[in-house]
């Protein structure tokens, strides 16, 4: 297969804070495999779970390293793919993944979740996200996003800098603003276990209906303290693979999986086996993503509870089209593949 690889920067409309930072651009690259007249598209964007950022730059020249090994590769044979890019960063390794699948569906003219003999119409609604902010803007974005459609689910962003205070105030406010709504909560990892405990019974009490990464990447075992919480605790960074999911299994109640955490949608596939197997809810969430990535992810929809795949609703700018919203749930299409077309 021919590869080719190319960057594109989009804005968001509103920049998102985390407990770790905010973020108001992301250059991502749009990756294409070619092989029999067939063109199979992906996309690595940049993130961090706070530990050795995968950078622009750096999924360049992974992508550029890889590409003489792929020109003998058999887009059909999955094991000779995986043994070719098992080193890759997991974005570089995912956007490769993306395209060779995408390539698959689009040779024999089926989108993915025909393929895989899923039904779309089991997909959840998407949540929409609201950073870390201050009360009002917290209530100006909500109302930003209305405008867009009305959202079922909304995921706010906790964990603030300023402390717990801030923290309620901007639920608080979210819930005047929107009282038959329910809510998750993502600290990214901002609180300890003693802030977890004492918020946990006014988080059941504001609608909230599960609470995602409380403690950081790296205290996986404090976990086990919160095992008697009155709500779900879902993972985030905390989890990247299948083998990650069964090692945490028996402290966590779900897994929020990313397809640039999981290396793409093959090791999304066996991670979310791996999650049914232990009982375990699952998401799937998104970085800075376009629609190419997103569409991606709605592929497996059907398989999970929970989807928080709006951050290309939140761009100024995004090159593709993909799935569509319909009645809150992020759909994808009849298309063959990803679905995924450039922007007219």
């Amino acid at each position: 297969m021919q590869l080719w690889f190319e960057p594109f920067t989009v804005h968001k409309r509103f920049a998102l804070r985390i407990s770790r930072g905010s973020t108001q651009a992301t250059t991502n690259l749009w990756v294409r495999l070619q092989q029999d007249g067939i063109e199979g598209w992906g996309e690595a964007s940049p993130f961090s779970t706070g530990q050795q950022p995968q950078t622009t730059e750096l999924l360049s020249e992974a992508l550029t390293a890889i590409a003489p090994a792929l020109v003998n590769l058999d887009p059909w044979n999955q094991q000779q793919f995986e043994d070719l890019t098992r080193s890759l960063p997991s974005a570089a390794r995912a956007a490769l993944d993306l395209a060779v699948w995408d390539w698959r569906g689009k040779a024999v003219g089926q989108p993915l979740w025909k393929l895989w003999g899923l039904d779309r119409d089991r997909c959840p609604v998407t949540s929409v996200t609201i950073g870390i902010s201050s009360p009002e803007a917290g209530q100006e974005r909500l109302a930003a996003w209305r405008e867009l459609f009305e959202p079922a689910l909304i995921k706010v962003k906790l964990g603030s800098p300023e402390g717990v205070e801030a923290d309620r105030a901007l639920l608080n406010a979210l819930k005047a603003v929107a009282p038959t709504t329910p809510f998750s909560v993502d600290a990214n990892g901002g609180w300890d276990v003693a802030t977890t405990r004492s918020l946990a019974d006014w988080l059941v009490e504001s609608g909230v209906i599960y609470l995602e990464q409380p403690l950081a990447k790296g205290q996986e075992a404090d976990l086990l303290q919160l095992r008697d919480l009155p709500l779900p605790v879902f993972i985030d960074e905390s989890v990247w693979t299948s083998q990650d999911v069964a090692a945490l299994s028996d402290r966590v109640d779900g897994i929020n999986l990313k397809l640039l955490k999981t290396g793409g949608l093959s090791e999304a596939l066996r991670a979310i086996h791996t999650a049914r197997a232990h009982a375990l809810q699952l998401m799937l969430g998104c970085y800075s993503d376009s629609s190419l990535l997103n569409g991606a992810a709605a592929q497996l929809g059907p398989l999970v509870d929970y989807l928080d795949l709006d951050s290309h609703l939140n761009l100024l700018d995004d090159p593709f089209r993909g799935a569509t919203i319909e009645a809150g749930r992020l759909v994808p299409s009849d298309r063959p593949g990803l679905g995924v077309l450039r922007q007219e």
